[in-house]
């Protein structure tokens, strides 16, 4: 009987937080785990559909490293990376597309459909979405690598409003047609700015910006904008977690209400972060 009292009470608990972004955007950036895990994966599309049927409108984006890795090497292609990004020839960029477009994206869209829900996946081509250039790495061309110029949200928006869940690989082309592979967390940032969301979700496998990697009562729950860089200035995040967090500051700065990095195999973690005062990752606003 308390199992079913202290249910009820959390449901209560998130009415003010329907109440409040019911029909307002909410951008997740899909990976991790939650992508690979079947379980953790099943429990992500049922908060997602949760989300949807509050009448919290859904867009997600994905990526897809180490699928594209796996096949790379199933393909003996190798890969050489500068500065932490793929080198990528037009073969290897063949490759990613075909990974990210034709098997993951069309995997995700198959996942959030049994659960009752009606979704869309596209690239950041179709409709020219996501208008790329080159990326130049300190004078050196890394081939097709992309950073984002323009978002045009006209296809995004149209899908929203046909009742779908826009399911977007990152995936950009420029005004000559080339195609390029884009860094799925900044393709995030760019799509949940031009949408003027009111959230950007990044599922992820670590709780969230931590004071101290080894303690895990050591996660930050709440930090502003200011507080980041600093943080960023004084070493406190370091590493891998640094673009992370320069992305949760960029998408502030673009107008989205507030950021959030989640463990994605805490189970329900985004409903848990949404619509409960304590939330589980870190906030950024």
């Amino acid at each position: 009987m308390e199992k079913h009292i202290n249910k009820a009470k959390t449901l209560i608990e998130a009415i003010p937080y329907i109440q409040s972004f019911r029909g307002k955007t909410v951008v997740i950036k899909y990976g991790g785990s939650a992508m690979i895990d079947e379980e953790i994966k099943a429990m992500m599309m049922q908060d997602i559909a949760l989300l949807k049927l509050i009448g919290i409108e859904i867009v997600l984006v994905h990526g897809g490293g180490p699928f594209i890795n796996e096949t790379l090497h199933r393909m003996n292609k190798e890969s050489k990376f500068i500065d932490g990004l793929r080198v990528t020839d037009k073969e290897t960029m063949e490759i990613a597309e075909m990974v990210l477009s034709g098997k993951i994206n069309k995997e995700i869209v198959n996942d959030i459909e049994k659960n009752g829900l009606k979704a869309v996946g596209i690239s950041g081509k179709d409709g020219m979405t996501l208008k790329a250039k080159k990326k130049i790495v300190n004078g050196i061309d890394i081939g097709y690598v992309g950073d984002i110029v323009d978002v045009d949200t006209n296809l995004i928006t149209c899908l929203l409003q046909c009742g779908y869940i826009p399911v977007i690989a990152p995936i950009g082309r420029d005004e000559e047609g080339n195609t390029y592979n884009i860094n799925a967390d900044y393709a995030a940032v760019a799509i949940a700015g031009a949408l003027n969301a009111q959230k950007l979700v990044y599922v992820t496998d670590v709780k969230g910006v931590m004071e101290d990697i080894n303690d895990p009562k050591s996660l930050i729950t709440l930090m502003t904008v200011n507080e980041a860089k600093k943080n960023i200035e004084s070493g406190t995040i370091y590493g891998g977690m640094i673009p992370k967090v320069e992305c949760c500051v960029s998408a502030v700065e673009k107008g989205v209400d507030t950021v959030h990095i989640i463990d994605g195999r805490v189970e329900h973690s985004i409903l848990l972060e949404i619509f409960t005062q304590e939330g589980i990752g870190t906030m950024f606003k």
